[in-house]
């Protein structure tokens, strides 16, 4: 454990862009994305052991499918992946340009539908987008981001939270679970970044008191955030780079998080030379299950 950390390093993973974990109730164990690395891993917190499984591009996130296998949200496009990692089928394009925008964050909604975002690498022409995956194809809802984050929903549901990493800013929306479409999109959480501490809002979780729980990307720091807008607490970590939570353990009551090393300065890794591994600590309360994505039937 980092001095002054509640985060202990599970997995000295040195990923170079760890993302996307994702807690498996029905195996106890935690999968997790290497954008830069091309790879989904599996974890094992019992054991310590982790399995790598190559994908053939960057690979943004993953979640979970009912019957079994991952969607895998590559650069060029959402694939249906085995759950040995064998890629079977690409089940929707990415209909921007695969030079500059890869598929992001992502997450299932209650319902099973995917949502997901791009990420407009050159930073320069708001051009990513969030988009929602069902039976009827692969729909944009949000434009003009810089990089589509954060994604969690409210217990009830009711809610959709989604971050713009670059512009530090959480927006909430009222979402309708039964159609997948929402309405009254609002700035929620908007944080000022200084010359010492460009901490942003990266990838995030909700727990079942509906308290938000975000990764600061460069803010070394996870916040939990109370269904109004209060920042609550803040947690250090030892990597200046967290980049996601989930929620975990048998109780669901242990956080995961996973961080990036890639481009990091020499002087920083010396310091924090643990960063790129997933680190984990006991929250206060525990986390909600992550629904399982329903394949459309074709």
């Amino acid at each position: 454990m980092s001095e002054g950390s509640p985060f202990t390093c599970v997995l000295d993973a040195r990923a170079r862009l760890g993302e996307s974990p994702v807690w498996s109730v029905a195996e106890q164990a935690l999968y997790w994305v290497d954008i830069k690395g091309r790879a989904l891993h599996r974890f094992d917190p019992a054991t310590g052991v982790d399995e790598a499984m190559a994908m053939p591009e960057d690979i943004g996130s993953v979640v979970l499918v009912e019957g079994g296998g991952f969607i895998a949200a590559l650069r060029t496009g959402l694939f249906f992946v085995e759950a040995d990692g064998t890629v079977r089928e690409c089940l929707a394009a990415n209909p921007e340009d695969h030079a500059v925008s890869r598929f992001n964050d992502g997450r299932t909604d209650p319902a099973g539908r995917f949502l997901v975002g791009t990420i407009d690498e050159p930073k320069a022409g708001g051009k990513a987008h969030l988009y929602r995956f069902d039976e009827g194809g692969l729909v944009p809802l949000v434009g003009g981001l810089l990089t589509s984050n954060g994604l969690a929903f409210s217990p009830d549901g009711t809610w959709l939270y989604h971050s713009d990493t670059p512009a530090f800013t959480v927006y909430r929306q009222r979402y309708d679970i039964e159609t997948g479409e929402f309405a009254d999109r609002e700035e929620w959480v908007r944080l000022t970044p200084t010359e010492a501490d460009r901490g942003r809002p990266d990838g995030a979780a909700v727990d079942i008191e509906g308290c938000y729980w975000t990764a600061l990307f460069e803010g070394g720091r996870i916040q939990r955030y109370s269904p109004q807008g209060e920042l609550l607490a803040e947690y250090p970590v030892p990597a200046r780079c967290p980049t996601m939570i989930a929620f975990g353990g048998a109780d669901l009551q242990t956080i995961f998080v996973t961080s990036a090393r890639d481009g990091r300065p020499e002087e920083e890794l010396a310091r924090l030379p643990q960063s790129g591994g997933i680190f984990s600590m006991r929250a206060p309360v525990p986390g909600l299950p992550e629904p399982l994505f329903r394949r459309p039937v074709r």
